[in-house]
Formats: C-alpha cells, sequence, structure tokens
C-alpha cells in the first residue's frame, strides 16, 4: 500500500511554513472525526452518510499524496451511491497509514 507523504503540502505551500502548518492542523483536527462517523454510519448501513464521510476523507487522501487511494476511494464512493460496499476494505487499510502519518508530523 502507498504511504502518505507531504508532497502536494509542499507544492502548495511554495514555502510558506505557516501555511503548512495549517493545513497539517486541519488534517489533524478533522480526519479523526471523520473516520469516526465513517465507521459509525457504515456500521449502522446509512450508505448515504456514509458516502458523505467517504467524500471527505478521499479528499484528505489527495492531500497526503495517496493517488492510487483516492481513485480507489473515488470508486467505493460511487459504488456506495449504487448501494455496494465494493472496496471497503481497501479503503479502511488505507485510514491507519493516514492517521499515524498525521500524529508524526
Amino acid at each position: 500500500m502507498e504511504q502518505p507523504n507531504l508532497s502536494y503540502i509542499n507544492a502548495l505551500s511554495k514555502g510558506d511554513n505557516e501555511f503548512k502548518k495549517q493545513v497539517i492542523a486541519v488534517l489533524k483536527e478533522e480526519l479523526s472525526g471523520e473516520i469516526e462517523s465513517y465507521f459509525l454510519y457504515i456500521e449502522n448501513r446509512d450508505l448515504k452518510k456514509t458516502k458523505e464521510f467517504v467524500h471527505r476523507i478521499k479528499h484528505k487522501m489527495s492531500i497526503l499524496g495517496l493517488e492510487k487511494s483516492y481513485k480507489i476511494t473515488n470508486d467505493f464512493e460511487n459504488n456506495l451511491a449504487d448501494n455496494s460496499i465494493e472496496n471497503k476494505e481497501y479503503f479502511e487499510n488505507a485510514l491507519p497509514a493516514m492517521l499515524d502519518f498525521l500524529k508524526e508530523l
């Protein structure tokens, strides 16, 4: 599985360390709650709400340089709209790597 990185954030910040810190702080603040909500809604089989949180997390994957995960998560999001949970396992396996990476920053 691919590993999160700061490539996109570094390019976006263009050397502005304060901006970089702000982006990382927002990711840290939002991601764990979104993951918690995702698991709550998937457990309750509320696929509409699950899809909302998958969508939010998907964009954080992109920001953390997880291009393959972003694409597979996009498919998962579309599958949820069709009442399918195909790609759920891949999506869920990517989440700990994101959290661990952010904890180290």
